[in-house]
């Protein structure tokens, strides 16, 4: 089979389903299957001594397992046919991109804190954020949607992409078993610290590059060059080593301030500002990055179909 069809087509077509279907509620998922399995294994290993050395060796089986289990799959679809293996890629990739579902959560907390109010808007952002959403003025709220919103165009649309180039769907779906683990055990906490830690580390290092890949590529695909100073003044200021770049992007871009003190799990985390105009964030805020994840989504699969084309074209 052709390389460029066999990696290029299952692409575009996972690209055009999530943009147009995304995540269906109730829909069968992998992640959810990742989840159940990484609950599993911690119920089940997270006591007594050597938590640590627990934690690291059910991340390991279970990235191994992950990519065994899809590397075998797509060498099977290969023996039965072509189509097949088209098929099953292009549901995987689009399993594996989380764009559309990004966008519509981000914007339904404008729309429900515009509609419905401020506690209507708080219990809406508690969806896609850590943080005590219980005291949050309007400006917070829709600041910690857009913070999410960048923060994600990473995680869930440039990393899962990025490790699909590299290694294909097996790649992509090794990564979205790491990020699992770390937003269900990456935790600083008495029951997670040690048992988590390893998966967390796991999850920096997947992260790095995409990370910063994904402030290029924001700052590219709004022609702003402002978003790429911004993700090189402040991307090292966040707590976490990846999350600050393309947060201090979409910064950069709406010519606005994030991050400040916030509430998590009860404890007042006093995080850094990323950016320098404290200016109000208006309602149509969310329009103008709704149009930047598209665009950064659109030219990663652009670049990567282009760098596939100079492979085996």
């Amino acid at each position: 089979m052709d390389a460029l069809i066999q990696l290029g087509l299952p692409l575009l077509l996972g690209y055009v389903l999530d943009l147009l279907i995304g995540d269906p509620d109730n829909w069968p998922h992998p992640v959810r299957v990742f989840g159940n399995l990484i609950a599993a294994g911690e119920r089940r290993l997270n006591r007594g001594t050597g938590r640590f050395g627990k934690g690291a060796a059910l991340t390991i089986g279970l990235c191994v397992g992950v990519w065994l289990f899809f590397y075998s799959l797509n060498a099977l679809a290969l023996r039965i046919h072509p189509a097949v293996y088209v098929l099953i890629n292009s549901l995987f990739v689009w399993y594996g991109l989380a764009n559309n579902n990004l966008i519509t959560e981000g914007k339904a907390v404008f729309r429900v804190l515009k509609q419905d109010g401020l506690e209507a808007g708080r219990r809406q952002v508690a969806r896609i954020v850590g943080r005590d959403t219980s005291r949050l003025s309007a400006q917070q709220i829709r600041i910690a949607a857009l913070e999410t919103m960048s923060e994600n165009l990473s995680d869930g649309v440039i990393a899962p992409l990025f490790f699909y180039g590299l290694a294909g769907v097996p790649g992509m779906m090794t990564y979205k078993l790491i990020n699992t683990l770390d937003s269900m055990i990456g935790y600083r906490s008495d029951r997670y610290e040690q048992f988590g830690k390893f998966a967390a580390r796991l999850d920096d290092l997947a992260n790095l590059v995409p990370a910063r890949l994904t402030a290029l590529l924001m700052s590219l695909s709004g022609g702003s060059l402002r978003a790429l100073q911004f993700a090189l003044r402040y991307g090292r200021r966040h707590k976490s080593p990846n999350a600050g770049y393309p947060e201090a992007a979409l910064a950069g871009m709406l010519d606005c301030r994030f991050g400040g003190p916030n509430v998590y799990h009860g404890i007042l985390v006093d995080k850094p500002f990323i950016g320098e105009h404290d200016r109000p964030i208006e309602p149509d805020d969310i329009d103008r990055a709704v149009a930047i994840n598209h665009r950064t989504c659109l030219l990663m699969v652009m670049a990567l179909l282009g760098i596939f084309a100079l492979l085996y074209a």
